[in-house]
């Protein structure tokens, strides 16, 4: 009787275990839930105005991009190359008009025969004579003889050779440029064919003063040294008008030949040597 009771309260006692667990397991799931739905509306209640950092996009609305905004320099010196490449090019056709009109006239000057200096100059009207064909008798003044160089000729090193021309009673003294010799030849002991005495006839072309550029060196006349023909200043140092004549020459090659080889000047062809590049330069631009 005792075993069989004994017995009841055991299988009670185990069924009733399992009925203990899964109420504690009912009651964590449960806990569990409500955790995470106060988690959940913890995080719903917290929104990103309440960090004190949190910047909004109506307190900094973005800048609306307007058309008549500034550009930049970028942009403007793009726009400013065809608009300078234009001006270019309409500047370099009118100095090609200018320039081949110039040409011309000069060249018409040429064609007439030549005309006897007159024994007084006007340096003012040089300018209406230039690349005129003239001519004019003389001595030449070897002792006031003037080297500019260092000047190529046929790809030789050499020197322009200014010489005084020292005219009749009553006429004034002008310069001549008698061409070229070579820089082995500069001394004039070397050359005593080049140094013509008694009277002489220079043919030759009236030209107006050259213009020194900015790379060429200022003379030294008190060294003797001359490197471009500052024609105003040799007239000062020399006692002559400020005239300029350019020595000319039927340019044969025999007649070079000999000449340089005796010190003799090698004078300028009697044409225009005006350079005319304003065709190229509109290509360019």
């Amino acid at each position: 009787m005792k075993s069989s009771l004994f017995l009841r309260r055991s299988l009670i006692s185990a069924f009733s275990r399992p009925s203990r667990h899964r109420n504690s397991d009912g009651l964590s799931n449960a806990c569990s839930r409500c955790w995470r739905q106060q988690r959940q509306q913890a995080r719903l209640a917290h929104t990103p105005a309440d960090d004190p950092n949190w910047i909004s996009v109506a307190d900094n609305p973005s800048k609306p991009v307007r058309t008549g905004q500034k550009h930049g320099p970028g942009l403007i010196i793009l726009a400013l190359i065809p608009i300078t490449a234009f001006a270019l090019g309409t500047w370099q056709v009118q100095r090609l008009d200018w320039k081949t009109k110039l040409i011309t006239t000069f060249e018409d000057r040429l064609l007439k025969p030549p005309l006897p200096l007159p024994p007084a100059v006007d340096p003012e009207a040089i300018s209406e004579f230039d690349y005129r064909r003239v001519y004019a008798k003389g001595h030449f003044r070897h002792d006031q003889e003037m080297l500019i160089g260092p000047r190529m000729y046929e790809g030789k090193d050499g020197y322009l050779v200014i010489t005084p021309l020292e005219r009749g009673d009553g006429e004034s003294t002008i310069l001549i440029n008698r061409g070229w010799i070579p820089k082995s030849l500069e001394n004039q002991r070397q050359r005593p064919q080049g140094l013509p005495q008694g009277e002489v006839v220079v043919e030759g072309l009236l030209r107006s003063p050259w213009k020194k550029n900015m790379f060429t060196p200022e003379n030294k006349p008190e060294e003797g040294k001359f490197y471009f023909p500052d024609v105003k200043q040799m007239a000062e140092l020399t006692g002559s008008q400020p005239i300029w004549i350019e020595e000319t020459m039927v340019p044969e090659l025999l007649e070079q030949y000999r000449r340089e080889a005796n010190g003799i000047p090698i004078g300028r062809a009697p044409e225009v040597n005006l350079r005319n590049n304003h065709t190229q330069y509109i290509f360019t631009w």
